[in-house]
């Protein structure tokens, strides 16, 4: 089993391997922790935080992804802006809380889903995606684009499609990126019509 211990992030969002993830930081326990993980290049947890509608209480979902910082910048409004990128699912084994609230967790790396090529039925979907990325500019820009990787294409599209959080965390933990895109047809479909209205 590969563990390792991560400081977390909860998010109401959900983070795939090799996407984007903006962030703008100003709670103390969050910018230390992004400090540190600047200082050693150490990663941090990115997982799904779910407010319960009858306690409030929010729990977390138990895949998430790793994310390490790519870019920092210091916004006018004197916030701390960071650009992180999804690595590797993990599984939340157990997690502790410090004295400053900040969740330490001890995660399983998932094994990454390997490169499969890209079957003809969705080579019109990655013809799709490249324009829609093409259009999303500098979110990225400076991010490796593989069109003719079925889990990558997969991955990208349940990012940016606007979906249920939920239909989002269900994309990041199927591990069949065949059956992910298949999946994910339907709502691209939807959203052409809707578009075309």
């Amino acid at each position: 089993m590969n563990t390792q211990t991560v400081p977390l992030f909860p998010l109401q969002t959900v983070l795939f391997p090799n996407g984007p993830l903006p962030l703008r930081v100003f709670e103390p326990r969050y910018l230390d922790m992004v400090s540190q993980c600047m200082k050693t290049s150490s990663p941090f947890g990115v997982i799904l935080a779910e407010p319960s509608p009858d306690t409030g209480l929010v729990s977390m979902r138990s895949i998430g992804t790793l994310a390490t910082i790519v870019d920092w910048f210091q916004g006018s409004d004197g916030l701390l802006g960071i650009t992180a990128s999804g690595t590797e699912r993990f599984r939340l084994l157990n997690f502790e809380q410090q004295d400053d609230g900040l969740n330490i967790g001890t995660v399983e790396l998932l094994t990454p889903e390997t490169a499969v090529p890209l079957d003809d039925e969705f080579v019109s979907m990655a013809a799709l995606l490249r324009a829609v990325i093409d259009d999303l500019g500098r979110l990225y820009e400076n991010f490796d684009k593989h069109y003719d990787d079925t889990t990558w294409v997969g991955f990208r599209f349940a990012e940016i499609l606007p979906l249920e959080l939920v239909q989002k965390q269900y994309f990041l933990e199927l591990d069949d990126p065949v059956e992910r895109l298949r999946a994910l047809r339907p709502s691209l479909q939807q959203l052409r019509e809707e578009q075309m209205q």
